[in-house]
């Protein structure tokens, strides 16, 4: 049970150490706000040959052409508005004509409570021609895992690797699943629209950079980079872009990249986000800047699609800057990246803070808790119909009734 009264109790007792972090938290981002002006101020050769010096030969961040033509901390979005209506005017303009697309994945995972395996992912799409008379897709896929194949993918897990393996992560097995079934509809997605002009904008919500694949075991990392390989080569091939979008990223490539230049420690608990906040208004983002993240992740698949480069671009008043990475092919055209920036200012406008095309992709695909017990109902009568012994733990059974 839930005591209210003893969890306020448990906060107050502790309170003094949330205070000491928020302070250590904004102590720290000032002790980098020399370094990151600094940085600013010096030739994109100057910063690379400085962190050269270190011997650190990825260094979190490397600057981009563009530091040596802005020579600034953020790059300020120009258009302001008095009004919420004039910035949907505005988003209006910018999309007219313009598709997006977005593909998100809930799943079910394997429950101990059924003696039979079973699992299940759903992969939900949202396009938004932006165009009169052409209407939108929302659209799902659904598969059921069977036992046998819940069993491969637990086969191919190492049971000596000290990595994570299908045992030591619930779950895991299906999250790859799910994960490479959003990646085949965005790839698939890209194939179909090659040809179009103008190209589609696709998101991707998440990370482009699978650093929590070096926690997994070497067959789970390979099938993970194998679909992430694929779409960014798939996107580079048909010239279709494809962000990957972090609305609450932790990320701290900048501030590694600062660090080693100042020669300072990192400071724990500080992120690229919380630096950057008191520079950002809404809209503004900061430089691009190529990840150089000292993991064994990257270099993986940078030798097959090349590097990966991020922003932190600003899409709510109150909240942090969202990441936002994308292939490096993208910086080929300058004046592309740009507008591809305007156009997810112009979903976040529409989706109030958040892209309107990730939004509605996550409503069309999520799998509520209700949905789950309608597909174990679902199973259960498959299960009998179909003659197959099926029994059902006394203490989910319990639950379900108490809850």
């Amino acid at each position: 049970m839930f005591v209210r009264s003893r969890v306020i109790q448990a906060l107050e007792a502790k309170k003094g150490h949330f205070s000491q972090y928020q302070g250590g938290v904004s102590e720290r981002a000032a002790g980098l706000d020399e370094t990151l002006m600094h940085i600013a101020s010096l030739s994109r050769a100057e910063v690379e040959a400085r962190l050269a010096a270190t011997g650190v030969a990825r260094p979190g961040a490397l600057p981009t052409d563009e530091h040596d033509q802005m020579h600034t901390v953020v790059v300020h979005f120009g258009a302001r508005w008095n009004t919420h209506e004039e910035a949907r005017a505005w988003a209006k303009r910018v999309l007219l004509g313009q598709p997006t697309f977005a593909v998100d994945g809930s799943q079910i995972p394997q429950s101990h409570d059924f003696s039979i395996p079973v699992a299940a992912i759903q992969i939900g799409w949202f396009e938004n021609p932006h165009a009169p008379f052409r209407p939108y897709v929302k659209d799902v896929f659904f598969e059921v895992l069977t036992p046998d194949e819940l069993a491969a993918y637990e086969e191919a897990t190492d049971a000596s690797d000290q990595t994570l393996g299908s045992s030591a992560f619930p779950g895991i097995l299906v999250n790859l699943r799910r994960f490479q079934g959003e990646c085949q509809r965005i790839i698939a997605y890209m194939q179909e629209h090659a040809a179009h002009e103008p190209k589609p904008l696709c998101f991707f919500d998440g990370s482009l950079t699978l650093s929590f694949a070096r926690h997994l075991s070497p067959q789970l990392r390979q099938e993970y980079l194998r679909s992430l390989v694929t779409m960014l080569r798939t996107s580079q091939s048909t010239r279709v872009p494809v962000i990957g979008y972090v609305d609450s990223s932790y990320a701290r490539d900048l501030v590694t990249m600062l660090t080693l230049f100042s020669g300072t420690s990192t400071p724990a608990h500080l992120n690229d986000g919380i630096l950057l906040q008191p520079y950002m208004r809404w809209g503004d983002r900061s430089l691009v800047y190529w990840c150089a993240r000292d993991d064994e992740i990257l270099p993986l698949y940078e030798t097959e699609v090349g590097r990966i480069a991020f922003v932190y671009l600003k899409t709510s008043t109150t909240a942090l800057p969202a990441r936002i990475e994308f292939p490096g092919w993208l910086l080929e055209d300058w004046a592309r990246m740009e507008r591809i920036l305007d156009l997810i200012r112009a979903e976040c406008v529409v989706g109030n803070g958040y892209p309107y095309v990730l939004e509605t992709a996550d409503a069309v695909a999520v799998i509520s808790a209700e949905d789950r017990q309608r597909f174990y109902a679902v199973f259960q009568q498959f299960a009998e119909r179909e003659g197959l012994t099926l029994r059902y733990s006394r203490k989910a059974r319990s639950k379900a009734i108490r809850r």
